[in-house]
Parts: C-alpha cells; structure tokens; sequence
C-alpha cells in the first residue's frame, strides 16, 4: 500500500526555521524520484526540492541556499530543512514520489502540511 505522511509544518516569523518530515511505505520509498512541492493560494503548485535514488538534487532557484532535502533510507523518510524562511514561502507543502521532476511524473502524492510565514 502506498503511503506518504507529511509532518513538521506550523507558523513561524520570517527568518525562522522548520523541519518537514515525509514518511513512506517502504515500497514506496523505493522510488526513483521523492520531491517536495507546495502551492500557495491562487498559484499553480511547484517543486521545491527533490531527490532521487542515486541521491541527485534539484531545487528550486527561489530556495537554493536556505533548503535542503535529504534522505534517512533506515526510517523510509525524507526531509526538507527550511531556513531563513520568507513570507512569500507560506503554501501547503506536498511529499511525492515519482519517475521524474514534474508534476506530471509524480505517481503518489501526501496529504500536505501548511507552512505559515510571518512577517
């Protein structure tokens, strides 16, 4: 059974930080792409972060040098270090495992956790 559960997210003032934690049925966890998206209200959802099996990463410009994904293969988790976070970073914050950078090639979503900056 596929599963994917987010956690870490909350409020926090600009500058701060969080923690997102993405726990995956261990078949799921076996896929070649794991990423973080998010969607702000009224915008289209966008990857953030991702990486693969082989340990390639990608990041979105607007992230590069404030987040970083890794990976703990013994407790089927991936992560997503938030520092120096800004207001414009507030949005619902997806997991997804997939077969590509896209959205298109994400086969399994998470149910999102909100992420709140304050200013």
């Amino acid at each position: 059974q596929v599963q994917l559960v987010e956690s870490g997210g909350g409020l926090v003032q600009a500058g701060g930080s969080l923690r997102l934690s993405c726990v995956a049925s261990p078949s799921t966890f076996s896929a070649n792409f794991m990423t973080w998206y998010r969607q702000a209200p009224g915008k289209e959802r966008e990857l953030v972060a991702g990486i693969t099996r082989w340990s390639g990463k990608t990041y979105v410009d607007s992230v590069k040098g404030r987040f970083t994904i890794s990976s703990d293969n013994a407790k089927n988790t991936v992560y997503l270090q938030m520092n120096s976070l800004k207001p414009e970073d507030t949005a619902v914050y997806y997991c997804a495992v997939g077969r590509g950078w896209t959205v298109q090639s994400v086969d399994y979503w998470g149910q999102g956790t909100q992420v709140t900056v304050s200013s």
